[in-house]
């Protein structure tokens, strides 16, 4: 397993990140652990969680159980220091109805912390701005016009970076960075932070996959310039870029389709399209589709680590392959020729 440090931290994390958000509900404690332990086994030292998880639904009485999972993994296996751990902080919704503000960082973090059972977080992640976002299919509908006014988000930002640097400085938070965030409120809080000398936001996490690239222009031109890493979410497009569904004919039970039907607005006209000819490629070239879909994201020009989600260990392991994969430029060249035929399907 390579091992990379986030943006410009010190935080050294394999390249290929694991996720949890369905420990807790389509997922057992005791399957979330074996999953830890298997990642573990190939070199994996990063976990990605938030504080409301899981999901597949998300529910208010059910957040924070993903954080409890993990905590008991090392409350009973011990370790803690050989893992990286990434929480989230939820914007405005129903878990966190007040968003993300200076006046509740340090209770909020200190609930994770809790059932986390750790002293601190190695990379502290905003979930979605208090302003709004295009991510999750908004950027069909997306008017930034309906936002609070620049002096009232720049006002919120300077207070949460206070804040930060005290997080930081009490050794509670090693590094922060930013989810479904655009270019620019990533600039705006890489800027102020220059300014004020406070913590920087080392990462975004993102949604990107061979079937979702809206991060490929404006943001990736600001990440490789200011050495931001995406951590990048749903690389597998919620299952789509497996193959199990295929083609929209086959719905396995306890499946993330089964669930909630339309994979939170990923199915449409051109999805069932694009997601055969993903998957037909792989097959042509010997490979799993999500091995291959996994291995895609580490090859991009700016610095991309997958975060990969499995229910089950045979899934984690087509993910885990990707490790070992190197992709020809040949191969390379039909991808982007199925970008241009199949571009932003949902």
């Amino acid at each position: 397993m390579k091992m990379r440090k986030i943006g410009r931290s010190d935080l050294l994390v394999s390249e290929i990140c694991l996720g949890s958000m369905t420990w807790g509900s389509q997922n057992t404690e005791a399957e979330g652990h074996v999953q830890i332990d298997r990642a573990k086994e190939v070199g994996v030292n990063f976990i990605d969680t938030a504080e409301m998880y899981p999901v597949n639904p998300v529910k208010k009485e059910t957040a924070g159980d993903t954080e409890e999972i993990i905590g008991q993994y090392f409350a009973a296996r011990g370790g803690r220091e050989d893992w990286v751990i990434a929480s989230k902080i939820a914007g405005p919704g129903n878990i966190n109805e007040e968003g993300i503000l200076a006046s509740n960082l340090e209770a909020r973090l200190d609930a994770s912390l809790k059932r986390l059972k750790t002293d601190y977080v190695d990379l502290y992640q905003f979930h979605w701005p208090n302003r709004g976002s295009y991510a999750f299919r908004q950027n069909w509908h997306f008017n930034p016009a309906k936002q609070p006014s620049k002096a009232e988000i720049e006002d919120n930002m300077r207070g949460v970076l206070d804040e930060m640097a005290r997080l930081q400085k009490a050794g509670k938070v090693r590094e922060f960075g930013t989810s479904n965030e655009s270019a620019w409120g990533m600039a705006m809080w890489l800027k102020l932070a220059e300014e004020m000398g406070a913590p920087r936001m080392q990462s975004i996490q993102n949604e990107y996959s061979l079937m979702h690239r809206l991060y490929d222009t404006d943001l990736a031109e600001l990440a490789v310039h200011e050495d931001i890493t995406l951590l990048a979410y749903s690389p597998l497009a919620a299952g789509l870029l497996t193959g199990k569904y295929e083609g929209g004919t086959v719905v396995p039970k306890g499946s993330r389709m089964d669930i909630n039907g339309n994979l939170g607005g990923r199915v449409a006209e051109r999805t069932w399209p694009a997601e055969r000819a993903y998957v037909a490629l792989a097959a042509e070239n010997g490979f799993d589709p999500a091995t291959l879909a996994v291995a895609w994201t580490l090859t991009r020009p700016f610095d991309c680590m997958p975060i990969i989600g499995a229910t089950s260990v045979d899934q984690l392991e087509k993910s885990l392959d990707a490790r070992d994969v190197t992709l020809s430029d040949e191969l390379l060249k039909e991808i982007e020729k199925l970008h241009k035929l199949h571009a932003m399907p949902y």
